[in-house]
């Protein structure tokens, strides 16, 4: 199907097939490009969803995840510290809001939090939420329903969780847990009534067929909120001599993602800072969503230049509440 008839019927409510998403492989990219940013357009109009992210658990992480600097499997040169405290996670929260920024994600590596952690990532949220009218989220490992109650009572309001990959991909990057695992986290965090933030990273060696499989999943999750990391190899993992992958390559997956997730937000993430332009080729590709500042345990771009950024982009900076629809 050629991307101008697809682009038409997605706007009547047509959901794109794995058959559909893989002939645009073939369409010129430039055409493919434009019209995914008109799709993003013509379903989330030109507010660009911006958040930050603070590493606020660093380190020792028992999972196996071969891109990862936290994982104890690997010798990294990272910073090691415990959870960070009330005091120091809502300075984070009060100096972003007043930068502009919209969401703010707390972000703890392992696999998951204990009962302690839990009971004080709750007081810090609401010492965050009685301070500041930033949003917040958590990325907290793999919770129970009730975990996830107990952070959204206090405040939270989005979970993320990365699938990271396809689920045919995903053992080859990680052998400590696997796609259900994340997908039962996903589900759990859903019936507690959290809204969901899970993408995942491109670079890592697998195929397109795979990034698409991968966001196939995420509209059977209904998953609104989609990061796309592009790896940014970490010294001392397993992945560190990957090669960065050509930046057309990049462009068309956001494109392609934008066709099948039509109503997504499409948030560039991690590696973001590699581009030569930043990302803008992406926000006009069909990417409406990003994270600013520092990554977890890499550098990213200042708020500040990406506010010019997206001012440049004609975006405004806004909540993005958009559901991606079900399958049907």
């Amino acid at each position: 199907m050629r991307v101008t008839e697809l682009e038409k019927r997605i706007y009547l409510g047509y959901l794109a097939t794995k058959e559909d998403a893989l002939s645009l492989l073939l369409e010129p990219l430039d055409e493919l490009c434009k019209a995914a940013d008109r799709i993003r357009m013509h379903f989330c109009g030109n507010r660009f969803d911006i958040c930050t992210i603070v590493n606020a658990k660093s380190g020792r992480c028992s999972e196996d995840c071969k891109y990862c600097a936290q994982s104890v499997h690997y010798r990294t040169e990272i910073e090691e510290y415990p959870l960070l405290d009330a005091d120091t996670l809502v300075s984070h929260a009060i100096r972003y809001a007043s930068r502009g920024v919209l969401r703010y994600s707390i972000v703890t590596s392992g696999r998951a939090l204990d009962k302690d952690e839990i009971a004080s990532l709750c007081q810090s949220i609401r010492k965050i939420k009685e301070s500041c009218p930033i949003l917040v989220c958590v990325s907290a490992g793999l919770l129970q329903k009730e975990q996830y109650q107990m952070l959204l009572d206090a405040g939270a309001v989005r979970v993320h969780n990365n699938l990271e990959t396809s689920e045919r991909f995903f053992p080859h990057i990680c052998t400590t847990h696997t796609v259900a695992d994340k997908i039962a986290a996903i589900r759990a965090a859903k019936a507690a009534g959290m809204q969901i933030c899970s993408g995942g990273i491109i670079g890592l060696s697998e195929t397109m067929e795979d990034r698409i499989d991968l966001a196939l999943t995420l509209r059977e999750l209904s998953v609104s909120s989609v990061p796309v990391n592009v790896l940014n190899p970490i010294p001392g993992t397993p992945l560190e001599c990957q090669p960065p992958l050509p930046y057309p390559e990049i462009r068309r997956t956001i494109a392609i993602l934008r066709f099948l997730l039509p109503k997504a937000a499409i948030r560039l993430a991690g590696g973001r800072g590699l581009l030569p332009d930043k990302g803008k080729a992406c926000f006009l590709s069909g990417a409406n969503a990003a994270i600013s500042g520092d990554m977890l345990t890499t550098s990213g771009i200042s708020i500040e230049n990406d506010m010019e950024l997206l001012a440049e982009c004609g975006f405004v900076p806004g909540v993005l509440e958009c559901e991606t629809p079900d399958a049907k």
